[in-house]
């Protein structure tokens, strides 16, 4: 027999090959076991029930420490959406994976489509130092705007309709990502004025023709500004409160007007 070989049909690097295929087999296992920690087991659109094979490919649960003494998780586990927050729509055909239409008065209030929001921590997002992340510059004296630079204080804000919706009051930045995150404006529709933010990616700054710069949001019409979800605190926002506050104007590229529902052509 040669060299490395264990019997007149076996030898070392064929046992070696052998061996890499069974570990990258586990390891492939392993792997699509753990990216299953959220969303899972699956749930019948239909029926409600749960996957069959949740037994065997969705692993234990995991207890994780959650960072600033926010308590622990343990994932996956059993909660499901639907239970606490039933889809305020009806589906459009009866099969599995149909879509769903909302049903409610203000379809974009509804997290349904592209103005869907995940249940996130209703707890505000911090810094490594434990610090609020975003909040509004008037408490943050070490934040201005550059020399130079448009401050946005006193701009008015149109919706898509290039009806007045607001004024800006305020930007809110991330001390993070050192970036506004947000603009914070004073209502000028709705039954009355009320603050509420508006996404810095759903703005455009814009000239009027009487060369006024204004901010242009797109995504909603000058009224609905009246409807953005509100925050609890004028100083700080949630990890839940951006998802829904943010959802509103993802929204509204599909439901801010019936147009936006019908073909393009």
């Amino acid at each position: 027999m040669e060299i490395g070989a264990i019997t007149q049909y076996i030898d070392v690097a064929q046992v070696t090959l052998y061996v890499f295929w069974v570990f990258f087999a586990i390891l492939i296992f392993y792997i699509r076991l753990e990216d299953r920690r959220e969303g899972y087991p699956l749930e019948a659109d239909g029926s409600g029930a749960f996957n069959k094979d949740a037994w065997l490919f969705v692993p234990p649960a995991k207890t994780f420490l959650l960072p600033h003494g926010h308590g622990e998780v343990s994932v996956p586990d059993d909660k499901r959406d639907n239970r606490d927050r039933p889809v305020p729509g009806e589906k459009i055909a009866n099969f599995e994976g149909a879509p769903y239409v909302p049903t409610a008065e203000n379809p974009m209030l509804s997290s349904i489509g592209p103005g869907s929001w995940a249940e996130r921590s209703d707890t505000v997002d911090l810094t490594h130092e434990g610090a609020a992340k975003i909040v509004p510059m008037r408490i943050d004296k070490d934040w201005a705007i550059a020399e130079g630079d448009t401050d946005p204080k006193g701009m008015r804000v149109v919706g898509c309709d290039l009806v007045v919706g607001g004024t800006v009051v305020d930007a809110w930045i991330d001390r993070s990502e050192q970036m506004m995150r947000y603009l914070e404006i004073e209502t000028e529709v709705g039954a009355a004025p009320r603050r509420v933010l508006v996404p810095m990616n759903f703005t455009v700054m814009r000239n009027t023709r009487e060369r006024e710069k204004i901010f242009y949001v797109h995504a909603i019409t000058g009224e609905q500004f009246a409807d953005v979800p509100a925050i609890a605190s004028d100083s700080q926002i949630t990890l839940l409160e951006e998802d829904k506050v943010t959802a509103y104007y993802g929204a509204g590229l599909l439901y801010a007007t019936p147009a936006r529902q019908e073909p393009l052509a």
